[in-house]
């Protein structure tokens, strides 16, 4: 059962990614102080990096939570 549940988790991170790199290809037309600036000095990078930490950690604690949620489950149904 984990095996599955690790298995679906994957295949969504890679299709999760695979569509935020298609969309970040694609040339973007809008063009603010901000995003040049941004880009000039090479920030972006820093920007979406931590957003991408922050995303997966947010993941990771829910697996987390599952999991133990799970063991508390399976120990209330022993104890009945």
């Amino acid at each position: 059962m984990i095996n599955r549940r690790a298995s679906y988790f994957f295949s969504t991170l890679v299709l999760l990614f695979t569509s935020l790199l298609a969309q970040a290809q694609q040339q973007n037309t809008e063009t603010g102080p901000v995003n040049e600036m941004l880009r000039s000095n090479g920030k972006i990078y820093v920007v979406v990096v931590v957003l991408v930490i922050i995303f997966i950690g947010i993941i990771l604690y829910l697996i987390r939570l599952d999991r133990k949620i799970t063991k508390l489950e399976h120990q209330q149904q022993s104890k009945s």
